[in-house]
């Protein structure tokens, strides 16, 4: 029997005593970042996935995979950065909000910043929407500017467990390639959250390009073509024209079984993840100040001691923030 509760019995954004630091008083966080100073902070999107699902489905997945991460651990989770970036064939479909690289990035960046201030110094940005291109940036950015002992990791769901995303062909369960709100994703929508789906709207299309199979990788980058999905402009369709129903392949296929396995691998992943960065970095210890910054000893010993504790904050390190 699985240790994983599949689907899960619903969300916890409006519970007290859940996994949310938006939820929680300052004394609770204390409490918690004493025990596990682990953030998990769930990206995504809000943008169309056709007839049958919210159009907030990038979230839904990373936060319930989160929350039951965190129930497991005793880890922390951010309430989700529901608006994301998108790539260019994105632009244009109702039900899509795009933010620019430039504010995203910046939004990113400072959230980082933020939790690292409240005491979360260890820090997975979960990524459940096509802009993996763009979360490192983000990271980077934080480094850079504020050059403090941190750490914080980019996990995209489906780069985490590629041997459950194989087609039949390939000895896996499903019969086509995981592109956007297709018969993978939306296996994996009906394990998490059945209860936002109405499968009984979903429509298929046939997915296309205008080179030849085997040069532009689909989504996530999983069959390791030479192009990334996002490396191009031009060598395939925007959504808006060729795929106005949200979909790009075949939903009406999906099932939750054909994805429990994978579920419950990344969940099992995301778990270790947690152990492992605790077992390296118990709480209150982070990666050896001598070797992750240039930075003068006691800039970093006042801002790891804290603006409350007699000490000062991140922000005193970089303006703007």
């Amino acid at each position: 029997m699985s240790k994983w509760q599949l689907p899960p019995p619903g969300g916890h954004m409006d519970r007290r005593t859940g996994v949310y630091v938006q939820n929680m008083t300052m004394r609770d966080i204390d409490e918690r970042l004493e025990k596990n100073d682990v953030l998990i902070v769930p990206l995504g999107a809000t943008e169309a996935h056709g007839p049958n699902a919210p159009i907030g489905e990038d979230i839904f997945l990373v936060a319930r995979m989160a929350e039951a991460v965190a129930e497991r651990t005793g880890c922390t989770v951010s309430q989700p950065l529901w608006f994301g970036s998108h790539p260019y064939h994105h632009l244009g479909m109702p039900g899509t909000v795009v933010i620019p690289e430039d504010v995203f990035c910046s939004f990113v960046r400072s959230m980082i910043a933020g939790f690292w201030n409240m005491g979360f110094r260890k820090q997975i940005l979960l990524n459940g929407h096509g802009q993996e291109f763009v979360i490192p940036v983000a990271i980077h950015q934080f480094g850079k500017r504020y050059r403090v002992p941190a750490l914080i990791v980019n996990v995209n769901w489906y780069h985490a467990v590629p041997d459950y995303f194989k087609t039949k062909a390939d000895g896996g369960p499903y019969e086509t390639q995981f592109i956007h709100a297709d018969e993978v994703e939306t296996s994996w929508c009906m394990a998490l959250f059945p209860e936002l789906m109405k499968q009984e709207w979903a429509v298929d299309n046939k997915p296309f390009g205008f080179l030849p199979e085997g040069h532009v990788d689909k989504a996530g980058n999983l069959m390791r073509r030479p192009i990334n999905w996002y490396g191009h402009i031009g060598a395939g369709p925007i959504e808006v024209k060729a795929y106005p129903e949200g979909v790009v392949g075949r939903p009406t296929l999906a099932s939750a079984e054909k994805a429990q396995p994978g579920v419950e691998a990344l969940l099992d992943y995301l778990e270790k993840l947690v152990t492992d960065i605790l077992k390296t970095f118990p709480p209150g210890v982070l990666p050896p100040v001598e070797y992750v910054t240039e930075r003068d000893k006691e800039e970093i010993e006042a801002v790891l001691k804290g603006p409350t504790k007699g000490g000062k904050s991140i922000y005193s390190l970089a303006y703007p923030p």
